[in-house]
């Protein structure tokens, strides 16, 4: 059984907020518990249908990446008591997202061939072509807005605007950079091209810069294949992908982008299976590791249980 909400009421828990895919339990604001579900997400709105085991999936892509950085940078992470759920120090977040490029890929790629060559403060080259490695990792930070979109911003305009103070920014800069090449380095053991990703940090109780949140997932990044990556750009072919683009694709197809007007299709049975496979796949080529699915017969109430006998004695 997918795991579509949540509602839990823990001991001390002080508040909710049900994101596009996570709900996070503040208790006694000291600890963030962080439940997967099974939602999907694509152009801004929440699909109809859950994909089974997705979140486990996203949370131990999450858990994977999140101890691989441990020692490079502080993260939230205290632990992982279910396959879905994460649980780590309570932090205030800085309202930035620092999004880390490598190649001119996405909302770069589109922004370029508008004819800009500025984004985020940073002039980009001439003579790119989409899926082109750019000359060196870029920072194109966004706000991290509470409601709609989040935008782009430059460094200038965060300091200017005091979102955070420059030697903040120069801690999550560094931090960035080096969350980026470890991750380019996995990558690559794998067969893969971490093309861009985005992370997020938080200010901990003895205002300590940590990183939060899940990072290099296929949610929050993009992969392409490493083998073939040359001849496809050579030839002006697209590159082979692995993230949840095939699912924005299927919606395209159905005349869906999340625009006004438009009617959201419902996945059918058989394509819903196909992603609930490919999000495995995902898992099992990014973390080289065999997915052992999670008994979902009942998500929420294995989730509680597991949830509760960390939280005893934390307390």
């Amino acid at each position: 059984m997918s795991l579509a909400k949540t509602d839990f009421n823990f001991p001390k828990q002080t508040s909710v907020y049900h994101g596009k895919v996570r709900d996070v339990y503040d208790i006694d604001k000291k600890y963030l518990v962080m439940v997967a579900s099974d939602r999907i997400s694509a152009f801004d709105h929440i699909l109809p249908r859950p994909i089974p085991f997705k979140g486990q999936v996203l949370n131990q892509v999450a858990e994977h990446f999140l101890n691989a950085t441990a020692d490079i940078v502080p993260n939230w992470l205290l632990t992982t008591p279910d396959p879905s759920v994460s649980i780590g120090l309570r932090c205030e977040p800085v309202r930035l997202e620092m999004v880390v490029r490598g190649y001119l890929a996405g909302h770069a790629a589109r922004t370029y061939k508008s004819g800009r060559r500025v984004l985020c403060g940073i002039t980009l080259p001439e003579g790119l072509r989409e899926n082109d490695k750019l000359p060196h990792p870029i920072i194109t930070p966004s706000t991290k807005a509470e409601e709609g979109h989040d935008e782009d911003i430059s460094r200038e305009e965060i300091l200017a605007k005091q979102i955070v103070s420059e030697e903040t920014l120069n801690v999550l800069e560094d931090y960035t950079y080096k969350l980026f090449a470890k991750g380019t380095e996995m990558a690559a053991e794998r067969g893969l091209i971490l093309v861009d990703t985005k992370y997020e940090f938080g200010i901990d109780a003895t205002g300590r810069i940590i990183l939060i949140d899940e990072i290099h997932t296929p949610d929050s990044s993009r992969y392409f294949y490493a083998e073939g990556y040359e001849e496809r750009q050579a030839a002006g072919e697209p590159q082979k992908q692995l993230s949840k683009e095939f699912v924005r694709e299927w919606l395209i197809a159905h005349d869906f982008m999340g625009k006004d007007g438009q009617v959201m299709p419902i996945m059918p049975d058989d394509f819903v299976q196909i992603v609930s496979e490919r999000y495995i796949e995902l898992y099992e080529r990014i973390t080289g590791n065999t997915f052992v699915k999670a008994d979902n017969s009942n998500s929420a109430e294995r989730i509680e249980r597991n949830v509760l006998a960390w939280l005893d004695g934390k307390i």
